[in-house]
């Protein structure tokens, strides 16, 4: 069988675009290499991850995120309780303008999502609440402010 004219002139670019479609998944940093890089680091980084992301397609985006959950996961209670204590520290260390802003960017992803991704992410946060020890669930509420 002879590929039809019109296939050899784009056979080039289909491969190229492929190409590009296959470099454009993004990698899940390992929680233990985050929390070693500087806050400059991680916020560069970051920035290349959402850049990623939006290039992306929804099913690398879904499989980015389910590396990522799974990743989270694995690590130990104390681990996970270290990488909070660094995350709270960061989150201390901003301005009020700074908290307000990255509140308002999280809001905003949100309700960019669609119903079902919004259930997801709802689905996904309880599971993880499920896997949460007693003392991790009991701290977790304390800091919880009241409805």
């Amino acid at each position: 069988m002879r590929a039809s004219p019109f296939l050899r002139a784009w056979w080039p670019a289909l491969l190229l675009c492929g190409a590009c479609a296959a470099q454009a998944q993004p990698q899940v940093p390992d929680p233990q290499a985050w929390a070693r890089l500087t806050p400059q680091q991680q916020a560069e980084r970051r920035e290349a991850i959402k850049r990623e992301l939006a290039a992306a397609s929804p099913a690398d985006r879904q499989a980015f995120r389910a590396t990522l959950r799974e990743r989270l996961e694995q690590l130990t209670p104390e681990q996970r309780q270290a990488l909070v204590g660094q995350t709270r520290e960061r989150w201390q260390s901003l301005t009020p303008e700074q908290r307000q802003a990255l509140a308002e960017q999280h809001r905003a992803r949100i309700r960019a999502m669609s119903p079902q991704e919004r259930r997801q992410l709802l689905e996904q946060r309880r599971a993880m609440l499920a896997r949460l020890t007693p003392e991790e669930r009991a701290a977790l509420r304390e800091k919880l402010p009241t409805r």
